[in-house]
C-alpha cells in the first residue's frame, strides 16, 4: 500500500504549492543529513542492471530528475539518495534573480499537472558552482566511479536584453562548466520574456557555438552540451533543431520543456484561467513529448546525439516507452510532487524486474 498519495491529500494539497515544495525539499535534505541518509542511499540505489552509457559517462539508471526541482544545487546528494540516476540542477542564470511575483506555482490535481511561471528564481551561477563542486566530492566518496551524474541547466538573466544574451549565457558557462558533468542551454522556458525567440535557428547557432567553446575552455575538458527545446515547436522546427544539432556536433537534445497550451484538461476551465500564464507540465504533456521524441529520433538517426525525453513521465511503463522510442535517458519532475520521495526508487525496481 502506498502511503504518500494519502499524505499528499491530507497535508500538501491544501497548502500553497511553492510552500509545500520548500517544505518537502527541506525534509528530503534533512533526512540526508541524518544517520538515515546512508541507509536510504543503499536501499534506493538502482540495480547494476540499469546502468546506461551516455554522453561519455555511466549513469546508474536511465531515469533522472529534470531541471526545476533543485534550482540552486542545494540538495543534489539528498536527491540522488532517492534513486535518481542523474540530477539536473537549474535553471541557473548569470546573475542572481528573485524570479516572477508570487503566486507563481499552481497545481491542477485532477490532471496531475502543474502550471508555473517561476521565472528562473535562483542565487546565480557564482553561488551555485561551489555547491555543485561539494556535491560531486560527496558523491564520489559515497559511490565511487558509478556515482549519479550532475547536469546543470543554464538560462538567460531576465534583465538582460536578447541582444546581449550570448554574453549572459557565457557568464554561467564559465562559472559552472568546470563542475558540470553535462551542460544544458535552456532556450525554451515560457517564463522569461523573449527567451523562446532564441530557439530560432539563426539565434541558436551562435549561442550554442559560443557556449560549447567556452565550456570546454573553462573546464579544460570536453563538457557534453545539450539544448532543451519546447513542445510547442512545429514538427518542421524540430527537424531544424535536429539538423543544427548534427551540424554543430551537439552531444544531445532534451525534449521537452513545459507547454503554453491548455488543451485537453479536465480541470475546470475557470480555475485554469485563474492560474494565468505559465508553463504547463505533467501528464497532459505526455502525448506531445512523445511525438517530439519520435520526430527527433527519426531526424537524428540511431547514431546521432543523445536524446533525453521529459514531459508527462509518471511510471516505469512511461520510461520504457520513451527508451523504446529512441531516448537514451528519461527525466521526470511533476509526478515527483504527486508520488513522493519513493517514486524514483519504485520506477527503478520495476524497470529492473522488466529487464530480468
Amino acid at each position: 500500500m502506498r502511503v504518500y498519495p494519502a499524505f499528499f491529500r491530507a497535508v500538501f494539497s491544501g497548502m500553497d504549492p511553492e510552500k509545500a515544495h520548500k517544505i518537502g525539499f527541506d525534509l528530503i535534505k534533512l533526512a540526508a543529513r541524518t544517520p538515515a541518509g546512508p541507509l536510504m542511499r543503499r536501499a534506493m540505489r538502482p540495480s547494476p542492471t540499469l546502468r546506461v552509457r551516455a554522453l561519455g559517462m555511466d549513469f546508474p539508471s536511465p531515469f533522472g530528475l529534470a531541471a526545476g526541482f533543485d534550482k540552486e544545487g542545494s540538495g543534489i546528494v539528498a536527491l540522488t539518495n532517492m534513486g535518481f540516476g542523474h540530477v539536473e540542477v537549474g535553471t541557473v542564470t548569470g546573475r542572481a534573480q528573485p524570479g516572477n511575483a508570487k503566486p507563481r506555482l499552481f497545481r491542477l490535481v485532477k490532471d496531475r499537472a502543474v502550471i508555473n511561471r517561476m521565472g528562473f528564481n535562483n542565487d546565480g551561477a557564482a553561488a551555485v558552482a561551489p555547491r555543485v563542486a561539494r556535491a560531486r566530492e560527496v558523491l564520489e566518496k559515497a559511490w565511487g566511479q558509478n556515482r549519479p551524474v550532475i547536469g546543470i541547466n543554464i538560462g538567460k538573466t531576465k534583465v538582460v536584453d536578447l541582444a546581449d544574451a550570448v554574453d549572459d549565457y557565457l557568464i554561467s558557462t564559465r562559472e559552472l562548466a568546470p563542475q558540470a558533468d553535462y551542460l544544458v542551454v535552456n532556450v525554451s522556458s515560457p517564463n522569461t520574456p523573449g527567451l523562446r525567440q532564441l530557439q530560432n535557428i539563426d539565434s541558436l547557432r551562435p549561442l550554442l557555438s559560443a557556449v560549447g567553446a567556452a565550456a570546454d575552455d573553462a573546464a579544460g575538458r570536453h563538457v557534453p552540451l545539450l539544448v532543451k527545446i519546447a513542445p510547442d515547436l512545429t514538427d518542421e522546427d524540430v527537424d531544424d533543431v535536429a539538423r543544427l544539432a548534427l551540424d554543430l556536433g551537439l552531444d544531445g537534445v532534451i525534449a521537452t520543456n513545459t507547454t503554453i497550451t491548455r488543451e485537453n484538461l479536465v480541470t475546470d476551465p475557470h480555475l485554469v484561467t485563474a492560474c494565468g500564464v505559465g508553463g504547463l507540465s505533467g501528464a497532459p504533456l505526455r502525448r506531445r513529448s512523445l511525438e517530439v521524441l519520435q520526430r527527433l529520433h527519426s531526424s537524428l538517426g540511431p547514431n546521432g546525439p543523445v536524446i533525453i525525453s521529459v514531459g508527462g513521465v509518471e511510471t516505469a511503463a512511461d520510461v520504457r516507452q520513451r527508451l523504446a522510442a529512441g531516448a537514451t535517458l528519461v527525466q521526470g519532475y511533476t509526478a515527483f510532487l504527486y508520488e513522493g520521495p519513493f517514486w524514483a526508487a519504485r520506477i527503478n525496481r520495476q524497470l529492473a524486474r522488466t529487464l530480468k
